[in-house]
């Protein structure tokens, strides 16, 4: 028999005890389908409920089944992340617990797998059960992302995923902290395609990235691809400056020809709220990037694995992270 894993399926957890045994049982019925050897990677990103004891009590009845403690809550990016760094299959596949993502497209990724592509991504065509406020916050920003990289980046489309194993050693490879893992597996390339599927109603309990997590997110993804936004703020500086320049030149001519002053003083404060409303602006961009230099300077690993279940062996630097 052969003993080499051919799918490892990770599962970022954050406080998913409503919804875990499902999700077990939903991906083990359509990887049992595949009749080849696979591996499921929970990974328990410092759930605070009963999330990882259940995931222990499957793991103990299923040796396929591996869990991943984090030592705290550094986020689901970096969850993400720690599976990919501990997979053994030669493809790797992410999907969040929530069952949004139907696990059954898992096979038709495979098959394209199996075609020759290297990447094989979901792409929602519909989003059920979300908000109108959710729908148009994430059209917008995917939009807003594709447009302010040079990397092509899929529109709506999240981190479900199929890559296979040399993509995931490029990605594993790479060292920055602040990680936007759907972003990154575009910018390392390879043969690319999708599946189209349609987005579910969360099965249980509450969304994990509510509106600041999304936030987060976004700036992640434009500060790790793009530096437009400061060529943006540099621009805008310019233009208010040849406009401060045009609109000195005005008031100084119509004061000599009309001999009057025009120039009052709730006008003179609302220009200088305006200025230093762009000025603080920029100055925050310029902040976005200083602070992730600082954090990559820091050289801090991107999570710390507290313990982990069903692991004959583990690297001493996955202690630390890498």
């Amino acid at each position: 028999m052969n003993n080499k894993i051919m799918y490892s399926i990770v599962v970022p957890l954050y406080n998913e005890e409503l919804v875990v045994q499902e999700t077990y049982r939903r991906l083990k019925s359509v990887m049992d389908n595949t009749k080849e050897n696979y591996e499921i990677l929970f990974v328990n990103d410092g759930s605070k409920d009963k999330t990882v004891n259940i995931v222990e009590g499957i793991c103990r009845n299923d040796g396929r089944i591996k869990l991943i403690n984090f030592s705290r809550n550094f986020g689901h990016q970096a969850a993400i992340t720690a599976g990919m760094d501990m997979a053994l299959g030669a493809a790797v596949v992410v999907i969040d617990a929530d069952l949004q993502d139907p696990p059954e497209i898992i096979l038709e990724m495979i098959k394209k797998w199996k075609e020759g592509y290297e990447v094989v991504y979901g792409k929602r065509a519909k989003r059920e059960g979300e908000t109108f406020f959710k729908k148009f916050t994430a059209k917008a920003f995917y939009r807003l992302l594709k447009s302010m990289t040079t990397i092509d980046i899929p529109v709506d489309t999240g981190d479900f995923r199929l890559i296979d194993r040399k993509v995931c050693n490029a990605l594993i490879s790479l060292p920055e902290k602040n990680r936007y893992v759907r972003g990154l597996v575009s910018w390392v390339g390879y043969k690319q395609t999708c599946v189209e599927f349609v987005r579910q109603e969360r099965f249980a309990g509450e969304t994990k990235y509510p509106l600041k997590k999304m936030m987060k997110l976004a700036l992640d993804g434009i500060t790790s691809l793009s530096y437009k936004p400061l060529i943006i703020s540099g621009y805008l500086g310019v233009l208010t400056f040849i406009a401060g320049i045009f609109a000195t030149i005005g008031v100084i001519i119509n004061q000599l020809i009309n001999r009057i002053n025009i120039i009052s003083l709730p006008l003179i404060l609302s220009i200088n709220v305006t200025m230093f409303g762009l000025v603080l602006g920029c100055i925050g961009i310029m902040g976005q990037y200083i602070g992730r230099i600082f954090d990559e300077s820091k050289g801090r690993p991107i999570y710390i694995i507290d313990s982990t279940i069903n692991y004959k062996r583990v690297d001493k630097r996955y202690e630390i992270s890498c």
